[in-house]
């Protein structure tokens, strides 16, 4: 069998080790395991090709391992050998672990053996052949894009620009990289260590973490459903934005005319406002005067948001096996656009007036604590964690990745990237509004101030859709800039939007609420689900609808999240367990900081950002800018009273889940149904990186209150770990003489 190899990957090494099998059925899944030396193991790939008839049973194994000395990493195995033993013994791609029967004589390395004559185990990773019922990454790049992909969204591209210039310019960098650093990269590293460890969707894990915990893994899920609700609007948005740019001249470069006694003369709404805006708020969203009025349905939103969801499940229908081909384009395509727009903005006139106001740092700026509330939101919120996703894509890793490099890497590319966005955004607005300064004093008006002009600029749709499109107006050859635009909005927020997406589906498929459906069905289902709901976007009062949701159905319940996951870790599941785990894993334990952060430092200022938000909202109250057409300009309106039931809607529909899940457990009720623990190579792993027992320091002692018999305090008594919890099934074997 030709890819015999890619094909016997699959295989399970707990169903092998499953007592009710055939002697016969053990000898022939070692000749087949045997046979996958012939082609060197992927990425942890996993084939679902090969599948047992029966199924498997649910049990915990130890197996008892033979050490093999680094010497020995081949051991020939005659064909005479009676495969027996190896039944109860670990894959023969796994580095320490194998049964030693007869008799065994040499061959050369790396030679092939053939039917009768001696074969060679070779040995691989730990864990390369396990938990193999689970997706795999085809490569550590294709996983690295995802994750890339998924916390570099729009809000790096349209929100930090803006944040940056106001909350003082370049002194707005030292609150946003101490918040990265206390925030960000923790809960980070927290979440792809938890996946990479429990290997399950949010749901999955949190339950098996604590079974009162479980609540927060359908919190992020039900968080994920309504944020992919209104962010696929954005992309229908940027898709019907793209359709319009292969024209010249653009749509919104002038006003479309009307004819009046005879006369042909700019509609009149368009002459009180610019193109940009009219196109905008009236040709694009054929907006209401408010949110209480949504006039007629807007069928062209809706042909696009179609669009956006078939492109949505296209990427998503096969899970990572689509989405991980995927990424490949849309990560890397907004960096090269980026570096086009970056090398057209530094040959504009006026580019150093843009630069100058974005980093030109005003340290008073920093005494408001406004400042470091934007800069707690935007990493909180740029990085995507509390959704799901991260744990979703790291639970599809071998166990031997290096979860903290991905962190650390992953996080400082989301800076970066910020960073250098605000660059290329400010740059070509300091052409914008180099270009209305000039227009202002060619009119001799009294009072041109190009700093002022520079402060106008807008965040969010303002800036894609109104203030940036009216730059590119300016531009020779407009619409390839235009195109290129756009398509980075669009690759921007596909992978993002699937990756949200994601912590739904795989927390669904692993809790198997629909066993019998396969994924692609459920995708499929999910994403029709979405697109029917998505059209209240649709109307005349969708854009508002649409900031309603941005404003509060993430915000608030992703904090709330976020904050349990520190203390479900931290807190109940023990740091001297994690900590464990994560050397298993990384060979290596995550450093003091990581866990000051992880048990102070991180829940302390989410509960501040949460605190101060609420405060905040309390006392200034909150609104959104709605478009007046009588005087083209939008006009700043607060919510009526309906909508805060909307409001209390998407935040309690999902963060009630929290307690909601341990208040039952408490009572006796089951409503998450406990699942068998992933496989995991314990023994494997602390063979493979040398790992001896951690032995209680002092300062663990003092800053944690770890015992030395590994239980902890501070705040509740957790346990010691059990040893070895989740290993595989030993059994000792002597070798023969």
């Amino acid at each position: 069998m030709a890819n015999a190899g890619h094909l016997i990957r699959r295989t399970s090494q707990r169903e092998m080790l499953a007592p009710q099998k055939s002697l016969e059925r053990y000898e022939m899944r070692d000749m087949r395991r045997l046979m996958s030396e012939n082609g060197a193991p992927s990425y942890g790939a996993a084939n679902q090709g090969y599948d047992e008839f029966q199924k498997r049973t649910s049990m915990k194994k130890r197996t008892a391992s033979v050490t093999i000395p680094e010497e020995d990493r081949f051991l020939p195995v005659r064909s005479s050998t009676s495969l027996t033993h190896l039944a109860g013994a670990s894959s023969p791609t796994r580095p320490s672990k194998v049964s030693v029967g007869d008799s065994v004589d040499g061959v050369p390395e790396g030679e092939e053996a053939t039917d009768g004559e001696d074969s060679t185990i070779a040995v691989g990773k730990p864990g390369d052949s396990a938990d193999n019922d689970r997706e795999s990454w085809d490569s550590k790049w294709q996983y690295l894009l995802a994750v890339v992909g998924y916390a570099v969204g729009l809000g790096s591209v349209w929100r930090f620009p803006y944040l940056c210039q106001k909350n003082g310019g370049g002194a707005f960098l030292l609150p946003y990289l101490i918040m990265l650093a206390v925030e960000g990269i923790p809960i980070f590293y927290l979440e792809l260590a938890v996946g990479q460890r429990l290997r399950k969707g949010a749901i999955g894990i949190w339950n098996q973490m604590s079974p009162y915990l479980g609540g927060i893994g359908v919190a992020s899920a039900i968080v994920s459903f309504n944020v992919a609700l209104y962010y696929n609007t954005i992309i229908a948005w940027c898709l019907y934005y793209l359709a319009q740019s292969f024209q010249s001249p653009l749509p919104w470069s002038e006003c479309p005319k009307q004819l009046i006694n005879g006369t042909e003369i700019d509609v009149p709404e368009c002459a009180i406002s610019s193109p940009t805006e009219y196109f905008w708020y009236r040709e694009t969203l054929d907006i209401s005067s408010d949110v209480a009025h949504p006039m007629r349905f807007n069928w062209k939103i809706c042909a696009c948001l179609l669009a956006a969801w078939v492109l949505t499940y296209l990427c998503m229908a096969k899970g990572i096996a689509s989405s991980g081909k995927v990424v490949y384009v849309t990560a890397p395509f907004p960096y090269l656009v980026l570096v086009i727009f970056f090398v057209r903005g530094i040959t504009l006139n006026g580019m150093e007036d843009g630069l100058r106001h974005l980093f030109t740092p005003d340290f008073e700026k920093l005494l408001d604590p406004s400042v470091w509330l934007d800069a707690g939101t935007q990493i909180f919120f740029s990085m995507g964690l509390a959704f799901g996703g991260l744990i979703a894509f790291s639970s599809y890793n071998p166990v031997h990745n290096n979860c903290f490099r991905d962190a650390v890497v992953c996080a400082l590319i989301n800076c970066a990237t910020a960073i250098f966005a605000a660059i290329v955004v400010f740059s070509i607005l300091g052409f914008k509004a180099h270009i209305t300064y000039d227009e202002c004093v060619a009119l001799n008006v009294t009072k041109c101030d190009l700093d002022e002009i520079l402060k106008n600029s807008a965040s969010g749709t303002g800036l894609a859709f109104i203030v940036f499109t009216e730059a590119i107006n300016q531009f020779p050859l407009a619409p390839v800039w235009s195109v290129l635009f756009f398509l980075m909005l669009f690759t921007l927020g596909i992978d993002s939007e699937f990756g949200t997406l994601e912590g739904v589906t795989t927390s669904i498929v692993d809790m198997k609420i629909f066993p019998n459906v396969r994924k692609e069905v459920l995708t499929g289902i999910l994403c029709s689900l979405c697109c029917v709901i998505s059209m209240v976007f649709a109307h005349g009062a969708g854009n508002y609808i649409f900031i309603l949701f941005d404003n509060f159905s993430g915000n608030i319940p992703l904090l709330i999240i976020a904050f349990f996951e520190c203390i479900g870790v931290s807190y109940i599941y023990g740091l001297k367990r994690f900590s464990d785990d994560i050397e298993l894993m990384t060979g290596s334990r995550p450093g003091t900081f990581w866990m000051i952060c992880w048990k102070y430092v991180s829940p302390a200022v989410m509960l501040t950002i949460l605190g101060a938000s609420i405060i905040k909202q309390m006392m200034t109250g909150s609104g959104y800018d709605a478009w007046d057409s009588t005087q083209g300009v939008t006009v700043y309106k607060f919510w009526p009273l309906w909508s805060w039931t909307i409001v209390a809607a998407l935040v309690l529909v999902s963060v009630l889940w929290i307690p909601l899940i341990a208040v039952t457990r408490l009572c006796g009720a089951q409503i998450i149904q406990d699942e068998e623990p992933a496989w995991f190579p314990t023994a494997e792993l602390r063979e493979f990186h040398s790992i001896v027992p951690h032995k209680v320091t002092a300062t663990e002692k003092r800053l944690f209150c770890i015992r030395d018999d590994g239980s902890e305090g501070l705040c509740c008594i957790i346990p010691p770990p059990p040893e070895d919890e989740f290993d595989d099934e030993v059994i000792t074997t002597t070798p023969q003489a």
